[in-house]
């Protein structure tokens, strides 16, 4: 028998803990992968590459409004194609339903939102009706409302003049996306920026973000900084970004991702740390006399200590890199799900931060064991002491 096949068949002896063992490890790292995705996703810096929009929003909160006079100024920049602006309305359906809905002017969103279509009939509603609503198709489907249905809302952000936070919009329009990834994030609402601006309470003139459309891609970086520095040192400083950063970013006010991210991380392998753990140093306590017996027939310590550690490395590896294997389609899968909201990916520094936590896991739950098996005395062992 081969030295592999001997680490093989140790493992094999208890095929039920074996197996156990290696579900574990597999759990764990499928949801090292995805969370350790989703940090790198947050911690990452500003990313403009392949940019086709930008976000400008205020420099310290995009929940504080920007004056509409920034407008000219934007747009007068060079690369930028079309602008709209847009207010967060925070509409709620019925109870408690949130629904995502956005105050928008309906042709500059057309313009800089092509990917959403919908009949040119729909469109020409859309801005002819200062009261007018359109959703997307899942948001329809899921709530069953159709074109011609007076749609209530509340907002807890923005009532109207007469203090009241319910609002009604007439659907008059529901957008598809251009192909099945744009189609998944048709989940949210536009209403008419006219009509809101006029009949809320608080707000005039003021836009929560401006979303521009660049004529070229490449140009990203340079617009934002143009863009920012535009308005530096002035009341109304600004933040430009790409879009997906944008999102992170609106994920970011549910709290610290990354810190929550990395304290269940921590919580996941302290548990494999003891569930790995046990069973290596069961193994070994089993197999005391047959450790002696191999040092008898003339096998170093070092050798021993070999099989201790292979046996170790067999476990974390075969369930570590299977579960880093599934996690990787499944982070897509829950990017395209997410309709680009979330655009999670397991790759390559998730891989290298996979591999080194195997080899760390290792060496954390076997180290000790194969130490302890290296240095038994042949007598005590055989003697049982």
């Amino acid at each position: 028998m081969t030295r592999t096949g001997f680490v093989f068949a140790n493992l094999g002896r208890r095929k039920t803990r074996t197996v156990l063992t290696v579900l574990s490890v597999f759990m764990a790292f499928l949801l090292f992968g995805l969370l350790q995705a989703v940090n790198v996703l947050f911690s990452a810096g500003a990313d403009f590459v392949g940019a086709t929009r930008l976000v400008t929003q205020a420099r310290v909160s995009f929940t504080q409004s920007l004056p509409m006079r920034l407008l000219p100024q934007i747009e007068s920049v060079p690369g930028v194609e079309h602008v709209m602006w847009q207010q967060w309305f925070g509409g709620v359906w019925r109870e408690n339903t949130e629904v995502f809905t956005f105050a928008v002017d309906p042709a500059r969103a057309r313009a800089v939102y092509p990917e959403y279509v919908m009949p040119d009939a729909e469109w020409q509603a859309f801005e002819q009706t200062r009261t007018a609503m359109v959703v997307g198709r899942k948001l329809a489907d899921r709530y069953g409302w159709k074109i011609g249905d007076k749609l209530p809302l509340a907002s807890n952000i923005f009532p109207q003049r007469d203090g009241s936070k319910n609002w009604a919009f007439d659907l008059v329009g529901v957008f598809d996306g251009k192909d099945a990834a744009w189609q998944r994030n048709t989940n949210f609402a536009w209403i008419h920026f006219a009509y809101f601006d006029e009949a809320n309470l608080f707000t005039r003139g003021n836009a929560g973000t401006f979303t521009i459309r660049l004529a070229d891609s490449d140009q990203a970086q340079q617009v934002a900084r143009t863009i920012d520095a535009m308005f530096e040192n002035s009341p109304d400083e600004t933040k430009t970004q790409s879009e997906k950063d944008f999102n992170i970013g609106f994920f970011k006010q549910i709290g610290d991702i990354g810190q929550i991210v990395r304290w269940i991380l921590f919580a996941v392998f302290f548990t494999l740390l003891l569930v790995v753990g046990n069973t290596i140093a069961q193994s070994v306590r089993e197999r005391i006399p047959e450790l002696a017996i191999l040092k008898t027939l003339g096998f170093t310590d070092r050798a021993v200590l070999g099989f201790v550690l292979a046996e170790a490395a067999v476990l974390c590896a075969i369930g570590g890199l299977v579960g880093l294997a599934v996690a990787t389609p499944l982070g897509m899968a829950i990017a395209n799900i997410s309709g680009g909201w979330l655009p999670i990916a397991v790759d390559l520094r998730v891989w290298v931060t996979g591999l080194l936590s195997i080899v760390v896991l290792t060496l954390a739950v076997g180290l000790l064991p194969a130490l302890r098996a290296s240095r038994l005395q042949i007598v005590d062992a055989l003697a049982g002491r």
